[in-house]
């Protein structure tokens, strides 16, 4: 099989009377021509030249090569240049992939938006919450919360996240507040099943320690939907540990109280994930990625402070 570059070296010995001229035009030595020529034949199996003293003369299969080759090779000019020029256009398809709750919440609407601004554009955006982010699967942007194992892809914070503890004022009236991590085993405890995790485990860590502690129980209740464990957690069945971007208002409102507010959970910062390095992406990729940070790391998701009942 011929490369490109063997084409365009075929295509200038074409158009020199001589192996000697092609050799200046490339500036390397007549026996270097010579041998990739017979390189390409031997290829080929095919005779491309006749020679007639200095002089050189193309065969039918040369003359066949050439001009084939010269259409060819203008096709990929306009190709790279057509690529080019898409490169710093808003145009073909923006594909985003996130997590289901925050995806609807934060993410819909960004990309609605982003199309809107630029009509030339088409945006695909697919929810989950069990995404295979080992090599991005041609996602042009992989939005992420949390920890992340096995992949390879470039990463850019978007916002800092907390994962909290929190019951409704009601559930804890009832139940009592935990003060340890030990305690929280004698309570109803409300699971999230996503990215494959333990269903059986929260992981803490506990004022001036420097490990984190992982308490086991049996879920009272689990659901692969964080808005079901949500609405158990607000209507009093437990105690749930969510994302301050998924229950921030329900703080500051009162209608949640953060438990344990003194114990801290492994990070789970939002992150844009993108397989190709910056100078390789899309203009419609990088301004998308602005756009996310622009919008996502100004939003006020501190938790407030915890509210004791007791």
């Amino acid at each position: 099989m011929l490369s490109s570059e063997d084409l365009r070296f075929f295509c200038t010995v074409a158009s020199q009377p001589t192996l000697a001229a092609t050799a200046r035009v490339l500036l390397v030595t007549p026996s270097s021509v010579s041998q990739r020529l017979q390189a390409i034949e031997e290829k080929l199996g095919l005779r491309l030249l006749d020679r007639f003293g200095r002089r050189i003369t193309l065969t039918d299969e040369g003359q066949l090569l050439a001009t084939q080759a010269t259409l060819i090779l203008a096709d990929m000019d306009a190709l790279a240049e057509a690529l080019g020029e898409r490169k710093n256009d808003m145009t073909g398809c923006l594909r985003i992939l996130a997590p289901l709750g925050f995806g609807n919440a934060h993410v819909a609407p960004l990309a609605a938006r982003f199309q809107a601004a630029h009509p030339s554009l088409t945006v695909e955006l697919e929810l989950s919450d069990g995404p295979n982010l080992a090599t991005g699967d041609g996602w042009d942007i992989v939005v992420h919360i949390g920890e992340l194992r096995d992949s390879s892809l470039q990463r850019h914070v978007l916002a800092k996240n907390q994962r909290l503890l929190c019951a409704a004022p009601g559930y804890l009236e009832q139940h009592g507040m935990p003060r340890s991590i030990a305690d929280l085993r004698r309570h109803r405890c409300l699971m999230l099943r996503e990215n494959a995790q333990d269903l059986s485990q929260w992981r803490l860590r506990a004022p001036g320690q420097t490990d984190f502690e992982s308490v086991r129980f049996s879920p009272a209740l689990a659901s692969n939907d964080g808005r079901v464990v949500k609405g158990w957690a607000l209507d009093g069945y437990g105690i749930m540990q969510r994302s301050s971007w998924d229950v921030a208002r329900e703080l500051h409102s009162g209608r949640l109280v953060q438990v344990l507010p003194d114990h801290e959970a492994p990070g789970a910062d939002i992150v844009a994930l993108m397989g190709a390095q910056r100078g390789r992406r899309s203009a419609r990729t990088e301004r998308f990625l602005a756009l996310l940070k622009q919008e996502i790391g100004t939003m006020p998701w501190e938790p407030s402070k915890a509210r004791d009942p007791s």
